[in-house]
């Protein structure tokens, strides 16, 4: 019933049960489709193998803010032959960071939007990154044409007034375990005023676990907590939510179950 649209499942907190989890939120939870999300060349490779093992599980191949520093065409190449993959449905996760500043600012900003003239030569959407980087973030979104490729904020953490140019631009927004904690007033004000119609929901997992499993490792299971609270935002079912999210997410990524 649910998608979680972003998860970090090759991520090595799950290297002692992977595969008995991913059996388990298949059959015990309601989620029965994963994007599991790039954020380097390994990576994303090991989000394609994921992928090829579990007819549920898609992937997206990119390289994050983090890493940009030592990127090359090379790689740029070899995300190109990723992107080919039937299994591989976006770019990603790709964006800004200027709160950890791993990677200098204007490398950053050089291999954003390098990654977006790649997806739109590939033809895929995006799953952005932006942490403290909203206006550069929006800056290249627009010039590097995401109106073309289609993009979506990957637990978007910007204000009302940003959600709505994005939705101008035709991106999604997406929310995560975050959405469900005390202090989110502003992430609460976003998901009242952006339509149903464009919104995902995501864990981030092993990151942001939602409340009640704040502090626990997460895992894609836990999307129906944050699926539960933009229900009660929204005055709406869970059952809608989770149907309509998954709607929107399968079109997205152009999926066909």
């Amino acid at each position: 019933m649910l998608f979680d649209t972003h998860s970090h499942l090759d991520d090595e907190k799950f290297d002692n049960d992977r595969d008995e989890l991913i059996a388990r939120i298949h059959n015990e939870f309601d989620v029965d489709l994963i994007m599991v999300v790039g954020a380097d060349i390994e990576s994303s490779k090991r989000a394609i193998e994921l992928a090829e093992k579990y007819d549920f599980i898609y992937a997206s191949v990119g390289v994050h803010p983090h890493d940009t520093e030592s990127m090359s065409e090379d790689d740029i190449d070899t995300l190109r032959d990723m992107c080919a993959h039937k299994k591989v449905k976006a770019v990603g996760e790709i964006g800004l960071d200027y709160y950890y500043d791993n990677s200098p600012r204007d490398i950053q900003k050089k291999w954003f939007a390098r990654q977006m003239q790649l997806a739109r030569e590939v033809n895929l959407p995006v799953i952005i990154h932006d942490r403290d980087a909203h206006a550069d973030c929006m800056e290249i979104l627009k010039r590097e044409g995401v109106d073309i490729t289609g993009g979506v904020f990957h637990c978007f953490s910007g204000s009302a007034q940003m959600a709505k140019e994005a939705l101008k631009m035709g991106m999604y927004i997406s929310f995560a375990g975050p959405l469900t904690y005390k202090n989110a007033v502003k992430t609460v004000e976003v998901a009242s005023v952006v339509p149903i119609e464009r919104i995902f929901v995501e864990t981030d997992s092993p990151y942001l676990a939602p409340v009640p499993h704040r502090g626990e490792r997460n895992h894609p299971g836990y999307v129906a907590d944050t699926a539960r609270k933009l229900a009660e935002i929204k005055g709406m079912s869970f059952e809608e939510v989770a149907k309509i999210t998954r709607q929107n997410a399968t079109r997205f990524f152009k999926i066909e179950l």
